[in-house]
């Protein structure tokens, strides 16, 4: 079977809502961990996602060195 773009395009898209359901359900988890075990680590932990996602969302929304 032949693949087109649109195809491609659609099974991309799946994959990245895949991962944003599963990035929100261990967020609404907090990220697996409870509020008497948080440490520096944690925190380090999340400030490293929050700079890949920065990435990510600057690129989508060409913001930061993304910006035109």
């Amino acid at each position: 079977m032949r693949r087109t773009a649109l195809d491609a395009y659609i099974a991309r898209k799946a994959e990245i809502d895949m991962m944003l359901a599963r990035l929100t359900a261990l967020s609404d988890d907090h990220f697996g961990v409870g509020p008497d075990e948080i440490n520096w680590g944690h925190v380090g932990t999340l400030a490293h996602y929050a700079e890949l996602l920065k990435r990510i969302t600057d690129s989508a929304f060409k913001e930061g060195e993304h910006a035109e």
